[in-house]
């Protein structure tokens, strides 16, 4: 069985980290689609257009882990959302995978997914991130979340999802130049 990632994508995403996240993990094996809010045509913060997989609804139970991309205002469209809140909670009080980075890891703190958990998120983001452990770290995975700090984090947070579903990443690392271009 492959494991199934969903990657949100609220208008004003940040392209950078969702696509290279979707391109990643679908090179690593997994199924990763993306999921719209209204059209499937989603603008992103720099104004480029990428056609979402589905429309975000109940299907995304049916999914191992849930990730949402950061951006402005990417991250704060997906916190204002209630049904983002709502799924994340389900995640977490069904003890599945929870990804998120960037301006995206604010929706943890309000969905109150991350208490006594170690987080990670934007440079400045210890007083938003209430409840967590802040670290200042690339990537923090503790328990069910795995958290990145934003736009140039994108491959470790990618690799550490591939990783906790037990794929082994470094072939993979290797094929991408990653270690080549100084990736630990």
């Amino acid at each position: 069985m492959t494991n199934k990632v969903a990657v949100l994508m609220a208008e004003g995403y940040e392209e950078g980290e969702t696509l290279t996240i979707v391109d990643i993990l679908r090179r690593a094996g997994l199924t990763c689609d993306t999921f719209y809010f209204g059209d499937k045509l989603v603008k992103g913060m720099h104004g480029i257009f990428v056609e979402a997989d589905k429309p975000f609804g109940e299907e995304v139970k049916q999914y191992d882990m849930i990730v949402l991309p950061g951006g402005r205002p990417g991250g704060q469209n997906l916190k204002e959302n209630p049904d983002v809140i709502d799924m994340v909670q389900y995640f977490n009080q069904n003890n599945k995978y929870i990804g998120a980075m960037c301006s995206g890891t604010v929706v943890l703190s309000d969905a109150k997914v991350i208490e006594g958990k170690q987080v990670t998120g934007y440079v400045g983001y210890a007083e938003k991130l209430i409840g967590g452990i802040f670290k200042d770290e690339v990537v923090v995975a503790d328990q069910n979340l795995v958290t990145s700090q934003g736009p140039a984090t994108p491959y470790p947070f990618a690799y550490k999802i591939a990783e906790v579903f037990g794929k082994d990443t470094s072939g993979l690392r290797e094929k991408m130049l990653y270690n080549f271009a100084g990736g630990k």
